[in-house]
């Protein structure tokens, strides 16, 4: 069975808003036979990334760049998962309440280091998100999931 593996750092209400329309996305009863497993940014481990099929990554944008928490679980896994996860799917959504392009810039070198396949537009909030803004995130979490589910 493909698994799908959302790595967060959900710090705040507005985090947590985007991450449980993922997770509901992503679990949505018409995608059959795909595991979705949730590990919050300072817990996964290289073993996680390694077992799954394709990733959602949520982080906050900090100062302008990705959470301490993203960076240390990539930091933590990166070599061990260098060449073994290649080509696998993933989608990112993140939440700033100013400029996001430096945490969008550093998913984008990390992916491109680890040779992902970026396989949906990125979700982008700024401020509280809108209702528009969580169907964004309901469908990110669907199409990576559903992509897993074809392959």
């Amino acid at each position: 069975m493909p698994r799908l593996l959302i790595v967060h750092h959900t710090p705040s209400p507005y985090c947590q808003a985007m991450f449980e329309a993922v997770v509901s996305g992503a679990t949505d009863p018409e995608i059959e036979g795909v595991e979705v497993v949730r590990r919050a940014a300072l817990s996964v481990s290289a073993t996680d990334f390694l077992e799954a099929d394709g990733y959602l990554l949520g982080t906050p944008a900090n100062l302008g760049y990705i959470s301490g928490a993203l960076k240390h679980a990539f930091d933590g896994a990166y070599y061990q998962i260098l060449d073994s996860t290649q080509g696998r799917p993933f989608g990112l959504y993140v939440h700033g309440n100013e400029g996001t392009e430096g945490a969008e810039r550093a998913i984008d070198r990390i992916t491109t280091g680890l040779g992902w396949a970026k396989s949906a537009e990125y979700v982008v909030v700024a401020g509280k998100p809108s209702k528009t803004d969580l169907e964004s995130c309901w469908e990110l979490g669907a199409t990576v999931a559903a992509q897993l589910m074809e392959s």
